[in-house]
């Protein structure tokens, strides 16, 4: 195909992430929007060049008007099922934001409706697509680690404690989610881990809520654990000052301060708070293999994004497809069983795959 032609669903805070990764990838155009919020449909659609008559209130109304090829839905999860329903039934591949869905169920009905309907449906996990874990993959499959031993992630931030009521967020709903730390931020979290490391056989995890702003947990630590021995575990928190160097002024966002050293039998890869990522070989000697840089959260769409179009035109498998999605759900759902019940979890991965 010549030029894929994009038609996207929910222009908030976001999606600007998508547009503005389309709006670079040769081929691509960005044909068609949809959001049922008038003023921001028209902000959005006027900074990208979206004249009037391709504006949509809804998607079925976007399905039968505008000449498209392609679905973005940059939506909450509560209403993927239906979208995704609609876009496959008129013949559209679909690029679907996480966290992907509800529950496994769920999942599980949007990929059946995709392959039922013969197009392509990719989740976007754009965590493994930052230049640090692109790094941290490339220096694993080059085997400057050699056979893995353990793997430590930190995630810290100071965000849910500032929460307070009147306070402008860039996502407000985040006060009111039953479940939160481990289902916004865990979609993200175990898709990379499984990028880097592979699918664990189980994992434990122990969640809190600690501000007295949000409803769902804010801070939680899990275990995780392989059958050749390796395990590994994640830290995370979005109620700690534990990586604060500098004050954090009165706007109230993430700040995503992430920290991971890997250790194998050859060397140790550490990433550091700042972005940097050094190499630290046997002697104990490290050397510096990225320099620091911030989130690049634009590039690792624009990174995704093209995969997605590559792998559209190819015909091979996305990184991240809706039915590998499921592992990765699974790991979620699986990490609110082990709290609420205090028990390790099992990752079966027979029972995870798409009859």
């Amino acid at each position: 195909m010549s030029e894929w032609r994009i038609g996207l669903v929910g222009t908030g805070w976001w999606s600007e992430k998508h547009l503005g990764a389309w709006q670079r990838i040769e081929g691509v155009r960005i044909e068609a929007l949809c959001d049922r919020d008038p003023d921001r449909l028209a902000a959005k659609a006027h900074r990208y060049g979206v004249p009037e008559e391709r504006r949509y209130a809804d998607l079925a109304s976007m399905l039968a008007n505008a000449d498209i090829d392609i679905v973005d839905i940059v939506t909450g999860p509560e209403t993927h099922v239906e979208l995704v329903r609609e876009a496959a039934a008129a013949g559209k591949h679909i690029l679907c934001q996480k966290p992907f869905a509800r529950s496994e169920e769920e999942a599980r009905e949007m990929v059946e409706l995709a392959r039922a309907a013969g197009v392509r449906l990719m989740v976007t996990e754009n965590w493994r697509w930052l230049s640090r874990f692109r790094t941290i993959k490339r220096l694993l499959d080059a085997g400057h680690c050699g056979r893995l031993h353990a793997m430590r992630y930190v995630h810290s931030d100071y965000y849910t404690p500032r929460m307070l009521p009147g306070i402008p967020l860039p996502q407000p709903f985040f006060r009111d989610m039953p479940r939160l730390l481990f289902y916004e931020m865990g979609a993200h979290w175990y898709d990379t881990w499984r990028f880097l490391f592979g699918t664990p056989s189980r994992l434990y995890a122990e969640l809190a809520t600690v501000s007295p702003y949000v409803r769902g947990e804010d801070a939680g630590i899990v275990t995780l654990g392989y059958d050749d021995g390796r395990y590994g575990y994640m830290d995370m928190s979005w109620a700690t000052r534990q990586k604060l160097e500098a004050p954090l002024g009165e706007t109230v966002g993430p700040a995503h301060l992430e920290q991971m050293v890997v250790d194998g039998e050859d060397g140790t890869i550490k990433l550091y708070a700042n972005g940097a990522i050094g190499l630290v070989k046997r002697d104990g000697a490290e050397s510096t293999v990225l320099e620091a840089h911030p989130l690049d959260h634009e590039e690792s769409h624009f990174r995704l994004q093209s995969h997605f179009i590559e792998r559209l035109a190819d015909g091979r498998p996305f990184e991240t497809s809706g039915e590998d999605n499921l592992t990765t759900l699974r790991m979620i759902f699986g990490t609110y069983e082990s709290a609420s019940r205090h028990v390790p979890v099992y990752l079966n991965r027979e029972e995870l795959r798409t009859k």
